[in-house]
């Protein structure tokens, strides 16, 4: 189960941060539709599905590090919540434990830690 959790957390922290360095130009089209889009963060590696989302709703989402944007039904049961659905999205939290900890230590919002 550590393998899985540790590559369902790695796949979604990879799609995460596809999803930060193409925020800039999505910002750009939000001025003129109020939305843009993202790729799913779910943890399957081959998932490329595009999701449509609000400029307020990606930062919501990108406040917390454990939380992911995923198509409906690309949950993870077994490691995820879903906290919020929407029409195109859902929103999951991670649960306590590694793929938590993946998704904390690989925010690209957050400041890195040097190695003392």
């Amino acid at each position: 189960m550590d393998e899985r959790q540790s590559r369902v957390g790695e796949n979604e922290a990879v799609f995460r941060a596809v999803n930060e360095r193409i925020e800039a130009l999505n910002e750009a089209f939000a001025v003129v539709t109020d939305t843009f889009e993202v790729v799913c963060e779910c943890g399957d590696s081959e998932c490329v599905e595009q999701i449509s989302i609000t400029k307020d709703g990606y930062e919501h989402v990108r406040s917390d590090a454990t939380l992911f944007i995923v198509a409906p039904g690309h949950e993870a049961p077994d490691l995820e919540d879903i906290i919020e659905e929407h029409d195109e999205y859902s929103v999951v939290r991670k649960r306590p434990g590694l793929t938590q900890r993946v998704a904390e230590e690989t925010d690209p919002r957050q400041p890195r830690r040097s190695a003392d």
